[in-house]
C-alpha cells in the first residue's frame, strides 16, 4: 500500500552570490542553520551548502532504502523582494535558476515551480 508523505523546508538568501549567505530550515525543526557559497568552495566555514545537504540526503535515503523510501515530487515556491525587478523578469530568473546543480541531480523527479514577487514597503 502506497502512502504520500509531504515534507517542507524553507531557505532564504541575502546578498550577491560570492559574498552572500542564507539560512535553511527543515519543517520538522531538526535542522536550522546557515548556508553559503563560501562554505561550498572554501570549506572551513560554520555553514552548510547544497552539495553537502544533498550528500547527507543521499546517505539518509540510501540507508532507508529497505523501507521503500521514495521521493516522487518536489514543489518549489519562491517569493522574492528584488528592487527594480518586475514580475516577468523575476519569473524568468526563477525558471532559469531551477536548472541549478541540485535540480539537475534530481532530474528523475518532477520539480514544480511557483514564483511570485513582493513589492517592498
Amino acid at each position: 500500500m502506497a502512502f504520500r508523505v509531504v515534507r517542507t523546508a524553507q531557505a532564504s538568501w541575502q546578498g550577491a552570490l560570492p559574498d552572500g549567505s542564507g539560512r535553511i530550515a527543515v519543517g520538522s525543526g531538526a535542522f536550522d542553520g546557515p548556508y553559503s557559497l563560501r562554505a561550498r568552495v572554501e570549506g572551513g566555514a560554520r555553514a552548510t551548502n547544497p552539495g553537502e545537504l544533498l550528500g547527507a540526503a543521499e546517505a539518509c535515503c540510501y540507508t532507508m532504502s529497505l523501507a521503500s523510501f521514495d521521493i516522487t515530487r518536489i514543489a518549489l515556491k519562491i517569493v522574492g523582494e528584488v528592487p527594480g525587478v518586475d514580475h516577468d523578469v523575476f519569473a524568468d530568473l526563477a525558471r532559469q535558476a531551477k536548472n541549478c546543480t541540485i535540480s539537475r541531480a534530481l532530474a528523475g523527479t518532477e520539480i514544480t515551480l511557483e514564483a511570485s514577487l513582493e513589492t517592498g514597503s
